[in-house]
C-alpha cells in the first residue's frame, strides 16, 4: 500500500492545485491519497473527484494548527466529513488572524533589512486570509535572501529567529473535539519537528492519548531517516498506529516528493488497516 496521506495544495500553501496535486500523486505510485490543507477544507470536492477519475483511494483530511505548551502542533483530521458544520466553524476560527500574523511578519523581516516581504509573500497566495510562513519563505528565496525554504526557516522565521511571529491557534481539546465530531481520526503531524523536552513529549502523547488518539506520523517528509526509526519506537511504546505522508508542498521544496517514501516498518499497525 503506498499511502500518502499528508499533503498540501493552493487552497493553503501548496504550489499545485488539488487536481494537479493528485495527478503527481497518482503518477508517482501512490494507491490511497489525502489532500490535508492547513485549516481549510476548500480543496476537498476537487481532490476527491480527481482521485477518482485517477483510480486512488481517497479519504478526506486536514492538518490543524493547535499551540500546546506554548507552541504550535498539527493534528491531522483523517476520514473527516468536510460538510460537517461544527469542524468548519472551527477551521474559520483558527484562519482568523493569519492576515494581521502576515503584516507582523512583514514588519518584523522589514527591521533586519528585508523590505517588502508581506507584498511578496502575497503573490504565493490568492487568499490573504491563508498567507503563511511557506509563502513568505518562497518570496525570500526568490529575493536572494535564502538559498531555500529551510535556509529561510533557520535564519529568519523559525522560533525565536528575527521575522518569527507567534500566533494562539485552536486548543488541543477543542481540535480532538471537531475532528470527532466529523467521524474522523486524530493523528499527530510530524513530531520530529517539535522542540520539546522528553518530559513534554511525554505529556503531550499522554494527553492526546487521554483524548481518544490512536496514531502519530512516522514516516513523513518532514523527519528524517533516524527519526523514522525514533518515532518508530513511541509508536511501539504507547501502542499508537502509524501513518504515513510526505507532507509535500511542492516540486523541490522538502525532503521527498509524493509518494516516494519508504514503506512504514512491517511490526507497525498502519492507520489505514481499520479503513481498507
Amino acid at each position: 500500500m503506498n499511502a500518502d496521506l499528508h499533503c498540501h495544495s493552493t487552497v493553503s500553501d501548496g504550489q499545485f492545485s488539488p487536481a494537479e496535486v493528485a495527478a503527481r500523486a497518482q503518477a508517482n505510485g501512490v494507491t490511497l491519497w489525502s489532500l490535508t490543507d492547513h485549516d481549510q477544507l476548500g480543496g476537498q470536492r476537487e481532490a476527491r473527484e480527481a482521485a477518482a477519475s485517477l483510480g486512488m483511494a481517497y479519504r478526506p483530511g486536514v492538518e490543524i494548527s493547535v499551540t500546546w505548551a506554548g507552541k504550535t502542533v498539527h493534528i491531522v483530521g483523517m476520514n473527516v466529513d468536510p460538510d460537517n458544520a461544527q469542524l468548519q466553524r472551527g477551521l474559520e476560527s483558527t484562519r482568523n488572524g493569519r492576515a494581521a500574523r502576515g503584516v507582523a511578519i512583514g514588519e518584523a523581516l522589514a527591521a533586519v533589512g528585508i523590505p517588502n516581504a508581506f507584498e511578496g509573500a502575497l503573490r504565493y497566495t490568492d487568499d490573504p486570509d491563508m498567507i503563511s510562513r511557506t509563502h513568505f519563505a518562497r518570496y525570500l528565496v526568490e529575493a536572494g535572501y535564502a538559498r531555500s525554504a529551510s535556509d529561510v526557516f533557520a535564519r529568519y522565521l523559525g522560533d525565536g529567529k528575527s521575522g518569527f511571529v507567534g500566533h494562539r491557534w485552536a486548543k488541543l481539546a477543542d481540535c480532538m473535539k471537531w475532528i470527532r465530531e466529523a467521524g474522523g481520526e486524530p493523528i499527530i503531524a510530524h513530531p520530529g519537528r517539535y522542540d520539546f523536552t522528553p518530559v513534554q513529549f511525554a505529556a503531550l502523547f499522554d494527553e492526546f492519548i487521554q483524548m481518544g488518539g490512536k496514531a502519530i506520523e512516522v514516516v513523513t517528509g518532514s523527519h528524517t531517516p533516524d527519526q523514522y526509526r525514533e518515532y518508530a519506537d513511541v509508536a511501539r511504546r504507547y501502542g499508537f498506529e502509524a501513518s504515513r505522508g510526505s507532507d509535500f508542498h511542492g516540486a523541490g521544496e522538502g525532503r521527498v516528493d509524493l509518494g516516494k517514501l519508504p514503506p512504514l516498518p512491517d511490526d507497525l499497525t498502519p492507520v489505514w488497516q481499520r479503513w481498507l
